[in-house]
Parts: C-alpha cells; sequence; structure tokens
C-alpha cells in the first residue's frame, strides 16, 4: 500500500503531455520518483528495464489503449499495482479495466489525492452482497462522449468527423456549440 512514498517509482503513461508533467511533478512532491511514459511502446520498453511499485495508466491513447498496456504489465511486472485512468467513465470499461489487470479505475478530471487513494482503496471484486453504486449514463452523454471520440481520432477535423458520424457538418458544429450533459 502506498504510505508515503520512500522513493517509490511511480510510472505515469498519458498521451496529453500537460496532464503528464503535472502528475509527475505532483507525484514527486509526495516523495515518489515519477517517471512518465507518452504511449505503449514507450512504456513496455521502461518497464523493461525498471519495474515500477505503481503505474497510471491512460485509457485511450494514440496507437495501442491502456487496456492492452494493463495486460503486457501484468505479465512482464506482476508485482506493479496499476490504476486505470480515463476521461471516459462508464461500467463497460472498468470492468474491462479490472479484467485486464488494474487494481483500481478512476475518472478524469481527478487529483493526485484521488489518484493516490486509489491506490490503497481495493475494490470489491466478488461480494456480492455489496450494492454497486451506479448512475448509468444518458442518451446524450453517451452521444457527446461518442462525438468526441470520433472528433479526436479525426484530428479535430470537424468536416471529417461529421462525415464518419453520418451526419451534416452543421449539425455536428450545433452539437458541438452546446455544453456536455
Amino acid at each position: 500500500m502506498i504510505q508515503d512514498g520512500l522513493r517509490e517509482l511511480f510510472l505515469i503513461v498519458d498521451d496529453d503531455e500537460m496532464l503528464r508533467s503535472r502528475l509527475a511533478r505532483a507525484i514527486q512532491s509526495r516523495g515518489f520518483r515519477a517517471v512518465v511514459a507518452s504511449d505503449y511502446d514507450e512504456a513496455v520498453q521502461f518497464i523493461h528495464h525498471e519495474k515500477p511499485q505503481y503505474a497510471l495508466v491512460d485509457l485511450n491513447m494514440t496507437g495501442r489503449s491502456g487496456l492492452e498496456l494493463l495486460e503486457t504489465i501484468t505479465q512482464i511486472s506482476p508485482s506493479t499495482r496499476c490504476v486505470m485512468l480515463t476521461g471516459y467513465g462508464s461500467i463497460t470499461t472498468a470492468v474491462e479495466a479490472m479484467r485486464a489487470g488494474a487494481w483500481n479505475y478512476v475518472t478524469k478530471p481527478a487529483d493526485t489525492d484521488q489518484i493516490l487513494s486509489a491506490f490503497n482503496t481495493v475494490p470489491d471484486r466478488g461480494n456480492r452482497s455489496v450494492e454497486i453504486q451506479y448512475k448509468p449514463q444518458t442518451l446524450a452523454e453517451t452521444e457527446w462522449e461518442h462525438i468526441q471520440r470520433v472528433l479526436a481520432d479525426c484530428g479535430e477535423n470537424i468536416s471529417e468527423a461529421a462525415r464518419q458520424l453520418g451526419i451534416p457538418r452543421r449539425t455536428l458544429q450545433r452539437k458541438l456549440k452546446k455544453r456536455a450533459p
């Protein structure tokens, strides 16, 4: 369990450079040795050389996904405790992350204390008497997330995203001007 860091090695894997660097500084300020990786390949290369005690892995990254990385980390370094970090929180992705080897699951936005506490909190994975607190996403929230993913995959090109979504460009622009549900 995370005590006070004691210079333990903490790997942060996220394709968002600003988030990576901010998290690394915050983790270091709590006594850990923080290292960062921007994608699957960089993280795997690092894990082959050093076995971190903790790894924070983003679900959606360019290239291979965080789920694939979790499985690889579990194979290479079974003692590394991994937490999945994602902006697209749902019960399905949480279950997939746990099956892939995640210790716990945190949705963005999350502060450093929430992330560190996720490494200490043992999620209940089988006690059927515990009621699961789950608020399903609304249709509007699901649509918003899907649009954001397609838009990101298209490099923020609205015309291409509209083509892939099968809707007129102006309709997509109107949806994007609305605030997220």
